[in-house]
């Protein structure tokens, strides 16, 4: 069976969606259509049932993704004892938010670049909050987000950055005791323990999920915000704002690149995870 085939079915097998990795893949949805069913010609059993809820893998379509990850690990091997270099190729779906996008990711990835040109890189951007999240769920293959105190068991981190939390108000503005704080996250949880540990009552102006939105509403004098110091420092409405003093400090920020524990076998994570910038 040729490597793309079975590269093909282990994506739709991770999405269970057609349409996303015909996407994803750069296939047309004929294409990816043709290549499952040749493989459940060769395989002479159906791996994927498609109901009312969706897209399925049967059981024998979960033995034949052992056997697929098998086969392309083997290959890798194989390769790798040859010696010429194993030329790693495939889609690399990472989650970063745009700040970390901008100053994080190209140092991060150029060792990976140079080392794997033919690694196709799909990176996605959002909220902070949701990198974990998304991860968990295998909609990316590896997350720069921020660390937790307890990281779920099935993942691992390795850290990248580490970033004061700021307070932060308009030029215009003051601090009267009004706070625009992040809908959900560690920043969020990390603002509400500042607030009971010197006593503030905040009143609570607005709860965006994002922190480039929070720096703008904090920009029109919503009220006074807490960001980690990489996205102030980044933020193109800089010019706008001012970083008020905190006493206590609030604790830093710990960034780090996250992959499920279960995928660093995988030759693409596992090429990712070896590489320092």
């Amino acid at each position: 069976m040729e490597h793309r085939e079975l590269e093909l079915f282990l994506h739709l097998a991770r999405t269970l969606n057609y349409g996303r990795t015909s996407l994803e893949c750069h296939v047309s949805a004929a294409t990816l259509t043709r290549t499952i069913q040749r493989l459940e010609t060769r395989a002479g059993v159906r791996l994927l049932d498609r109901g009312p809820r969706g897209v399925v893998l049967t059981a024998d379509g979960q033995r034949f993704t052992a056997y697929a990850e098998q086969a392309l690990e083997l290959w890798e091997d194989y390769r790798a004892g040859t010696g010429e270099p194993a030329e790693l190729v495939g889609e690399l779906r990472i989650f970063a938010t745009v700040t970390a996008c901008q100053a994080l990711l190209p140092d991060l990835l150029a060792p990976l670049r140079a080392a794997h040109p033919q690694i196709r890189l799909a990176v996605q951007t959002g909220d902070a909050a949701a990198a974990l999240a998304r991860l968990d769920e295998g909609e990316v293959d590896a997350a720069v987000a921020g660390i937790p105190k307890r990281l779920p068991q099935t993942m691992m981190s390795r850290t990248v950055a580490v970033t004061d939390l700021v307070l932060i108000s308009s030029r215009d503005g003051s601090a009267d005791g009004t706070f625009v704080v992040p809908a959900r996250g560690l920043v969020r949880d990390a603002a509400f323990r500042w607030f009971r540990k010197t006593g503030v009552k905040p009143v609570i102006a607005a709860e965006p999920d994002g922190h480039e939105a929070l720096l703008t509403l904090v920009a029109l004098g919503c009220g006074t915000g807490v960001v980690p110091r990489l996205v102030f420092e980044s933020s193109a409405v800089r010019d706008r704002l001012v970083e008020l003093p905190a006493d206590p400090a609030l604790e830093p920020l710990r960034i780090g690149l996250c992959a499920r524990r279960a995928d660093l076998r995988r030759p693409l994570i596992a090429a990712l995870w070896g590489l320092r910038p």
